[in-house]
């Protein structure tokens, strides 16, 4: 199918999470979407983990590369290519303990391949685990580590988690299989 090429809300956004075994050299989408198809294309394997009752996800994709420098005498700074640092990739989740288990898991220092799907309609992982999808749907991937999780209690709302999550390479996408 092709990329969502209309505009509208992203209500059906997930963050699928490989934990399995990367294969060196593993630097392109298709080679990231290849990880995410279960033995059983269709089936999600044990290797795969989709981070529950996501409530708010980060910005996704490549972030300028321009540093603003202050020039005495101007009334505003002037604009120069710099290097572009890595996004802030934190996923705000509903806690339930339960649901979360397998996310506390892999805080262990591995890196994971990270599959951010926008989907234009549900999307479940078993579906997600196949070769191609019968929705409307774009991809970002990227290499990365779970590196923390904190639980915001709160007496008033429902308790929320904050996931936060590194990159360790460059975002691959947006892609379609």
């Amino acid at each position: 199918m092709a990329h969502i090429n209309s505009l509208g809300a992203g209500l059906f956004t997930y963050l699928d999470i490989f934990k399995g075994t990367i294969p060196a050299g593993t630097d392109t989408a298709a080679e990231c979407a290849a990880l995410f198809v279960g033995s059983t294309p269709g089936t999600a394997d044990a290797d795969h983990v989709r981070m529950p009752s996501v409530r708010e996800f980060p910005s996704i994709g490549t972030p300028a590369n321009i540093v603003n420098v202050p020039v005495f005498g101007q009334a505003t700074s002037s604009q120069v290519q710099g290097q572009a640092d890595a996004p802030s990739l934190e996923v705000t989740v509903n806690y339930v303990s339960d649901d979360m288990t397998a996310i506390h898991s892999l805080i262990d220092g591995a890196e994971k391949v990270f599959r951010f799907m926008m989907a234009a309609s549900p999307v479940t992982q078993n579906e997600g685990a196949g070769s191609t999808l019968s929705t409307l749907n774009t991809e970002f991937y990227f290499i990365g580590k779970v590196e923390a999780i904190l639980i915001n209690p709160a007496l008033t709302d429902a308790t929320t988690a904050t996931v936060t999550m590194s990159a360790q390479t460059d975002f691959f996408g947006p892609a379609t299989f």
